[in-house]
């Protein structure tokens, strides 16, 4: 799995949004039912109007964890000082499931960039135990890394993102 964190480390993704971890459980992140996030493809915003299935391919029914959707370049990557933007968060997840099976603290929100081109991350983490996340005050300045030690979270398990920029009209057709 150490193949599949590079981009994360090149996009700056660890770092900015999350500390240094080891990946240990495959999350998978699913558009339109065929358009798989791999780390730094570029995304139309309208490709991603709508929630993604994202599966967990790990643990066991017994096992619980944390999905996030997080935008760290708000409101533009040259002068992030909004960061971040909550995009989604769900929590009691079992594994070997998806986040349908979770309990969504935050909907979905869909991406919709309007300076330059913005990374959207989605981070798991694994829970200690069910029903042990709060729900942010905010999803403005919300910070990823903060989030995680005050919900005991620990490092993530695994991570994902994606490129998306504003869509003109020109660029949708």
């Amino acid at each position: 799995m150490a193949r599949s964190f590079e981009p994360l480390v090149l996009g700056r993704v660890v770092g900015e949004v999350l500390e240094d971890f080891i990946p240990s459980i495959k999350m998978s992140v699913v558009y339109n039912s065929n358009k798989q996030v791999c780390n730094g493809h570029e995304f139309m915003p309208s490709a991603v109007a709508f929630k993604p299935k994202v599966e967990v391919n790990g643990g066991d029914l017994r096992s619980f964890f944390t999905m996030i959707m997080t935008d760290p370049d708000v409101p533009g990557p040259s002068d992030p000082y909004l960061r971040e933007h909550l995009h989604w968060l769900v929590t009691d997840i079992p594994g070997t499931t998806d986040v349908s099976f979770g309990k969504e603290l935050a909907a979905y929100e869909s991406p919709r960039p309007n300076i330059g081109i913005h990374r959207f991350v989605f981070v798991l983490f694994k829970q200690k135990r069910r029903q042990c996340v709060c729900p942010p005050s905010s999803r403005d300045h919300f910070n990823t890394k903060r989030f995680a030690q005050e919900n005991e979270l620990g490092l993530p398990v695994a991570a994902v993102y994606f490129n998306a920029q504003r869509e003109t009209a020109a660029r949708r057709r």
